[in-house]
This record gives C-alpha cells, sequence and structure tokens, in this order.
C-alpha cells in the first residue's frame, strides 16, 4: 500500500562540483543538440515557460490488483450428439455469433421431420373439425340435430385447435435442437482453452471451448477494512498502466468481507478497450480518499535520464538553471512535484530549448 500525499516543498540545491556526474553529462548533452527551426527564439530569451502551481487534487491510496475478463466462461453442448467439425483453436479470434463447433444433426433433422409431420396432420384435422362444427350448426337450427351433436362437434373443434397448437410448439422445439448443433460464440473474443475434438460423442453440458474477451476488463482488488468507509464514500478508482491513467467507469464493492483475509473485494470496470493490458496481469490501483493541495507543472518540462530527474527553472531575470526534483503521479498533461520546486517559480516547458539558451547566453548551467 502506497499513499500519495503532498509533503512541504523542498529546494534540492548542490555546487556543479558536487553534482552527481549523470547531471553533468544531462546538461552537456542537452546544450549539444542542434534545434531545428528559428534560432532567434532561442537567442533573444522568448523562451516558453509555466508557473509552478499549487492546487487541491484528490488524495490517493495505491492497491494492487489484477486485471479480468468481464466476459469468461466455457460453452458447452446443449444437445446430444457427435461433434463432426470443430471450428477455432487456442488464441484464435471469433467474432460475436460465428459458429465455433457443429455435431452431426441426424437425429435432430429426423425429430424435426417427425414434429412437421404431426403439424401438418393436426392442421387437416383442425379444418376437418371446423368444417363438421359448421354443418352441425346448420342442421341444429334446423332442429336436424340435438343440442347434444352441436357440442360435441364444437368440442371436437376446439381439441383440434389444442393440437395444432400442441404440433407448433413440438416443431419450435425441434427446429431449437438442430440449431443446437450448431454451436455459436456468445460475444467477440480469444479463445482459450480447446475442450473437445473432433468424433467425440458428447451430452447436454459437455465443456466445449473456453473463451474470453478482451473488449470489456476491468480489475479486482482486495482492500483491508480500514479504508473501506473511505473507499465507498468516494467510490473513486484509478488504473495505473504503461499508456498512463485509466479511470473506472463503475466501482462494484462487496457487501461483505473474506472471513479469512478481512479484506472487501472491490471490482473496478475499464472503458471499452485494452489499454496494454490482459487478464491474469497485476496493475496498480489508485483509490480515492479524500483531496490535498499537490504542486503541479507540465509533464513537457521534465527531463529523465537514467536515475535522473531534472527541470530548467526561468528566472525572473531570464536566467535558466537546470535543477534536480522528485516527482510523483501524472495527473492528464501535468505532473506533480514532490521536492526540488516552490510555488510561484518558473520552469521551461521545452527543456531541450532551455538548454540551448543557457548556453547561447554565456551562462553555463549549475544544478541547484
Amino acid at each position: 500500500m502506497n499513499t500519495i500525499s503532498q509533503p512541504s516543498p523542498v529546494v534540492i540545491r548542490h555546487r556543479w562540483r558536487t553534482a552527481p556526474i549523470a547531471i553533468r553529462i544531462l546538461s552537456i548533452a542537452l546544450s549539444a543538440v542542434a534545434i531545428p527551426g528559428n534560432a532567434q527564439d532561442v537567442t533573444t530569451g522568448r523562451l516558453e515557460t509555466a508557473a509552478v502551481v499549487r492546487e487541491v487534487a484528490r488524495l490517493e491510496r495505491l492497491y494492487d490488483g489484477t486485471v479480468e475478463a468481464v466476459n469468461q466462461g466455457t460453452v458447452s453442448a446443449q444437445t446430444t450428439g457427435r461433434i463432426a467439425e470443430v471450428l477455432y483453436d487456442v488464441n484464435d479470434y471469433v467474432k460475436a455469433g460465428a459458429p465455433i463447433v457443429r455435431f452431426t444433426d441426424v437425429e435432430q433433422q429426423a425429430v424435426l421431420g417427425q414434429a412437421e409431420a404431426s403439424l401438418k396432420e393436426a392442421t387437416a384435422r383442425q379444418l376437418e373439425a371446423r368444417q363438421e362444427y359448421r354443418r352441425a350448426s346448420d342442421l341444429y337450427v334446423s332442429g336436424a340435430v340435438s343440442k347434444q351433436g352441436l357440442d360435441q362437434a364444437r368440442a371436437a373443434r376446439d381439441a383440434t385447435v389444442a393440437r395444432v397448437k400442441a404440433a407448433q410448439s413440438a416443431v419450435e422445439s425441434a427446429k431449437q435442437g438442430v440449431e443446437y448443433t450448431l454451436v455459436r460464440a456468445p460475444y467477440a473474443g480469444i479463445v482459450t482453452e480447446r475442450l473437445a475434438e473432433v468424433g467425440e460423442s458428447v451430452t447436454v453440458g459437455t465443456p466445449l471451448m473456453s473463451g474470453l474477451s478482451l473488449e470489456q476488463l476491468r480489475v479486482v482488488v482486495d482492500l483491508p477494512q480500514q479504508v473501506m468507509t473511505l473507499v465507498r464514500a468516494n467510490r473513486e478508482a484509478t488504473v495505473l498502466t504503461d499508456e498512463g491513467r485509466v479511470s473506472s467507469t463503475e466501482v462494484t464493492i462487496f457487501p461483505f468481507a473474506d472471513t479469512t483475509t478481512n479484506t472487501f473485494r472491490v471490482r473496478a470496470n475499464l472503458p471499452t478497450g485494452q489499454f496494454g493490458l490482459y487478464p491474469g496481469m497485476f496493475v496498480k490501483v489508485a483509490f480515492g480518499i479524500g483531496e490535498s493541495e499537490r504542486l503541479l507543472i507540465p509533464s513537457t518540462a521534465v527531463l529523465r535520464r537514467s536515475e535522473v530527474t531534472a527541470v530548467y527553472v526561468v528566472s525572473d531575470t531570464g536566467n535558466v538553471r537546470l535543477r534536480q526534483v522528485r516527482i510523483g503521479n501524472n495527473f492528464a498533461d501535468r505532473i506533480e512535484v514532490l521536492a526540488g520546486l516552490v510555488e510561484g517559480e518558473r520552469v521551461a516547458v521545452r527543456p531541450v530549448l532551455a538548454a540551448m539558451q543557457a548556453k547561447s547566453s554565456g551562462v553555463p548551467d549549475r544544478v541547484k
């Protein structure tokens, strides 16, 4: 667990003769870079700067989480039969609704044919019963048929209606049985495991193929009970990736703690996309637990060379000095400064141009 907070600003000052060798090499290398474009912008002092500002930002705590796919599972057989074809293998990409396994369908087609024949018979008997009822109604009006005869004709007609509905249901069921012989992917994703082979006889419930979708991901984190009140109040989570910070679209907190670890499980759903993440990866997740003040500067102003992190500080008179700093987290296009700068100072947004201006002014870089 890491807590990101704002310490008191500390200015780091060193003499050039005692500065780390890496700092001096960094300064010399930058001053030797040839800058394309208009050289007048370097020599006339027109250097773009940004102020070091203190702003209120959220206070975060970092925890380890595990990436998992929202859509993942195993497709099983929904009918009995023999596997005729397996259309995909491990690591293949499958589109949603694409056939993945095909069964032989001789038995299912036979059942369907029988059901359709029964439906035709029931429909013919229904037509005949309707005609009988109409004749009985006409004869009843003329007195040639008794009331009992009319009731029997009506009952026979109603019975054929029920038989037709039953036959129609049997046809639909048989069609579904035929459809089950062609197994389709429930969602787009990657095949992770192939569990059946061609020629195998399977029954209902036999696992066939496992897969997962990389389009919808989430991160699962087990949080200690000490921070659950703050996390519930804010419900903000940000996943730290190699591509930057990804804000969660939804935070789900389990309403009970694990009896062994006394931790609460939290799920942080991510926006649609991959963000360089894969199921099973470990990532850092930042949970908002309040607010604090931070010193922020543009991310482009920071130089990173090996273990050295520095910025060019520009004074009110235009003097440029290289200064080592300690930085924190990124916030969009800005970065937090933990030490090395104070509020109100100005830093060069384009450090390479700042190095050229320092050289052209004849003032050697001094690491403070």
